[in-house]
């Protein structure tokens, strides 16, 4: 493997990791109150410490990557929370679980604030840049799922505790390779105040946001609606719920790894991706219409399907779109703020839903990010439209042949 090929699997380990951490610690959470006593309503607090300091720490991580540089700040957040998920297998009682879940937070997020402009910086390339992506797009996906799957098998083969301790050793392992693979930016002696200006003067970086604003809104709502529509209407299990989510993973994988790029290719950047945004709309308008008793195969997979191709297709173009209109002296900030973005985009969508399915029903909540997504959708076209003179947002015809090397 080249060297990039190495420091793109090591930031991609990493934001696996962290992903993995939510939904595995999930599945676990009726175990971790059992074992060190917590109450109903300090449990909820396993998960939102986490996300709480998660939140803090991104923008000025990622400013912190522009001043210094991303590699300091990227080997510092994997390093605290490589030993924080050490600490909090090690717990002993709810209070040092909730603290040290707070602390692998705060890694997490610096660690993340500052990847996706270490791979745009990474990959100067627009194919091979897009291809980057495409690798975080199908992570994203495929992250919740496995997690889902992994927690239950953690869980009930050994302990909770594994659900932190598997963090150790991957952890380890993407800190020995890091440092030796992984170059990051350089500092770029930005001055200045977190978020500058300069980041929003390209209107590009801005409606590139909204719509990973709509994308994530609509992934997350997805999630969480269809889990609860899964083991509170149809009887899912935990196991097989993480099972019945792998359909959608695997078309992720291959809309965005597979053909995603070679299509921009041939049609252009902007028009894939509005074409993506659609499809993920019609696969939640398809949901909206969901039983209050149906079955999985006839209600579910086809709407999640259409849903995958087309969050697969769109999703390495719109993150791509946003990271390649940035000035190099912004990457940081701009790698913070578009991570700020999605998830906001996550929190807001898990909000709204939960409290549609509680007062009107799933079909409302799938409606919710199908408007949202009408919106991107929008924007998408706004951006097709509005493409600069003379800007060829093709990638060469040759990408699949490149795909291998990335």
């Amino acid at each position: 493997m080249t060297t990039k090929t190495v420091a793109l699997a090591t930031l991609a380990a990493t934001q696996l990791m962290v992903i993995l951490d939510g939904t595995v610690v999930t599945v676990a959470l009726p175990a971790i109150r059992d074992d060190l006593g917590f109450g109903d309503t300090s449990l909820a607090w396993v998960v939102n410490g986490f996300l709480l300091a998660f939140a803090l720490v991104l923008l000025p991580a990622g400013r912190a990557g522009d001043v210094f540089g991303t590699r300091p700040v990227f080997l510092t957040g994997l390093s605290i929370f490589t030993l924080a998920s050490a600490w909090c297998g090690l717990a002993w009682d709810p209070a040092s679980l909730v603290l040290a879940r707070f602390v692998q937070g705060l890694g997490g997020g610096i660690a993340s604030a500052v990847v996706l402009g270490m791979i745009a910086g990474l990959y100067a390339e627009p194919r091979e840049r897009l291809r980057a992506f495409a690798v975080l797009a199908f992570i994203g996906s495929v992250g919740a799922s496995v997690g889902t799957v992994l927690g239950g098998l953690l869980t009930e083969v050994a302990s909770w505790r594994w659900a932190f301790l598997i963090n150790l050793p991957i952890g380890i392992i993407a800190l020995v390779v890091a440092l030796r693979a992984v170059a990051g930016t350089p500092p770029t002696g930005a001055k200045g105040g977190l978020l500058p200006r300069a980041l929003f003067a390209e209107h590009r970086f801005v409606l590139g946001n909204l719509l990973l604003l709509s994308l994530t809104f609509g992934g997350f709502t997805f999630q969480f609606v269809t889990t609860l529509y899964l083991q509170d209407i149809l009887g899912f299990g935990a196991l097989t719920t993480g099972l019945a989510f792998l359909p959608v993973s695997a078309v992720i994988a291959v809309a965005s790894l597979g053909f995603s790029a070679a299509l921009a290719g041939r049609f252009g950047s902007e028009r894939v991706m509005l074409v993506g945004v659609l499809g993920f709309a019609a696969g939640m308008l398809y949901l909206v219409r969901i039983p209050d008793s149906g079955s999985f195969v006839l209600d579910v997979l086809p709407g999640t399907v259409v849903m995958g191709l087309g969050f697969g297709i769109a999703m390495p173009q719109a993150t791509a779109l946003v990271m390649g209109a940035l000035a190099p002296e912004l990457s940081g900030i701009g790698s913070g703020l578009t991570t700020t973005t999605q998830q906001a985009g996550g929190f807001l969508g898990t909000l709204i839903a939960a409290g549609l399915v509680a007062t009107v029903g799933y079909h409302a909540a799938y409606a919710s990010a199908a408007i949202a997504l009408a919106l991107g959708a929008a924007v998408a076209a706004y951006l097709l439209v509005k493409a600069p003179r003379g800007h060829d947002p093709k990638v060469t015809e040759h990408v699949v042949e490149e795909a291998a090397t990335i």
